[in-house]
C-alpha cells in the first residue's frame, strides 16, 4: 500500500514554516507557573528544537507568567531569520496561578507590549487573540471589541499577523469581517473532531489550523487502533496520533510541547512517519 504523502511546510501569513513546530508552554514550572525546575535544560530544549529544523515556536507572556518568553529570548536571541514566534493574548495569571480573562482593549495592548519587551522584539510576527468561553471550549461571545483592538495594533506596526484561539466558526466569520486571519488555534485531536468542517473551510482559504490538546482522551477502541498502527510502524501510539494530525489536512500545524530533550526528539520524529490509506481509514473510523 502506498503512503499518503504529506507536505512538510505551510504558509503562516507570508512566512513559510515547518508544519511541526514547538509549543513552549511546558518550559515553565508546574501548572505553567513559576520558573522551570531545570533552567539549563529548558534553554537546551529550545536550542535543540531550532537546531533540529523547527521554524515556529508557540508561546505567550502569560506562561509563567513572563517566564517562557524570557527563556526564549535567553536561548535564541538574536533570533534566526527563519524563526516565527507565535504568541497569544487575552489572559493573565492570578497570584495563585489561576487563569484569568484579560481581554479589554487596554489589557490587550498591555499584553502585546509585555510580549514585545520580554521577547526583545519591535513587532510580533503572529498574535493569537485567545477567547475563553468555557473550559477549553469556545462560546458564542462577541469578538468585535477585541478584534478592533488587535487591528489597531496591527495598523501601528506592533503586530504583523493576527490569529484566533478557542473560537467558533461564527466567531471566525465575525473576526474576518474586521481583519485578515492567518491561523486558528482550537481544541482538536483524533478524539475531539468538532472542527472538521472548519478545518476544511480554513484549508480552502490557505489559513493554518493549529490544534491544542492534540493528545489524550483516547477510548479503548482508539487506543487499540493507535497501538496496532504504531506496532506496524515501529512508533509510539502518541507519535501516531500526532502523525494522523499531519496527514489530516495540509493546513494543520502542530506545536507539541515538552521540557524533555528525549521527548522533543520523539515529537520531531513524527514528521517522518508515513501513514498509508489503510492506516488513515482505521484511525478515522475509530472516532
Amino acid at each position: 500500500m502506498t503512503t499518503q504523502p504529506i507536505t512538510q511546510d505551510f504558509m503562516l501569513g507570508d512566512r513559510q514554516v515547518r508544519r511541526l513546530g514547538f509549543g513552549a508552554m511546558q518550559l515553565a514550572g508546574r501548572g505553567v507557573f513559576g520558573p522551570p525546575r531545570d533552567h539549563g535544560r529548558a534553554l537546551s530544549v529550545l536550542r535543540s528544537a531550532v537546531a533540529s529544523g523547527v521554524t515556529m515556536i508557540d508561546t505567550s507572556d502569560y506562561y509563567g507568567p513572563h517566564v517562557v518568553n524570557r527563556l526564549i529570548r535567553e536561548a535564541l536571541y538574536p533570533y534566526p531569520a527563519d524563526l516565527v514566534i507565535v504568541t497569544k493574548v487575552g489572559g493573565r495569571r492570578g497570584p495563585d496561578g489561576s487563569w484569568v480573562e484579560a481581554a479589554t482593549p487596554t489589557e490587550l495592548r498591555s499584553a502585546v507590549e509585555d510580549n514585545l519587551r520580554h521577547l526583545g522584539l519591535d513587532c510580533l510576527e503572529v498574535v493569537n487573540m485567545r477567547f475563553w468561553g468555557t473550559t477549553n471550549a469556545p462560546a458564542e461571545t462577541p469578538v468585535a471589541s477585541q478584534m478592533e483592538a488587535m487591528a489597531q495594533m496591527q495598523a501601528e506596526g506592533l503586530i504583523r499577523h493576527i490569529g484566533l484561539s478557542n473560537v467558533t466558526p461564527a466567531q471566525v466569520d465575525q473576526a474576518q469581517a474586521i481583519c485578515s486571519i492567518v491561523c486558528v488555534q482550537n481544541h482538536y485531536n483524533i478524539v475531539h473532531r468538532t472542527d472538521d468542517a472548519l478545518i476544511e473551510r480554513l484549508a480552502a482559504q490557505a489559513i493554518a489550523y493549529v490544534p491544542f490538546f492534540p493528545l489524550g482522551g483516547f477510548s479503548p477502541v482508539q487506543s487499540r487502533t493507535l497501538e496496532r498502527v504504531a506496532q506496524r510502524l515501529g512508533a509510539s501510539s502518541l507519535q501516531v496520533a500526532l502523525a494522523w494530525l499531519l496527514h489530516r489536512s495540509p493546513n494543520m500545524l502542530l506545536i507539541p510541547g515538552t521540557s524533555s530533550p528525549d521527548h522533543l526528539r520523539e515529537n520531531l520524529a513524527v514528521s517522518a512517519i508515513a501513514l498509508d490509506a489503510v492506516d488513515m481509514a482505521d484511525l478515522n473510523a475509530s472516532a
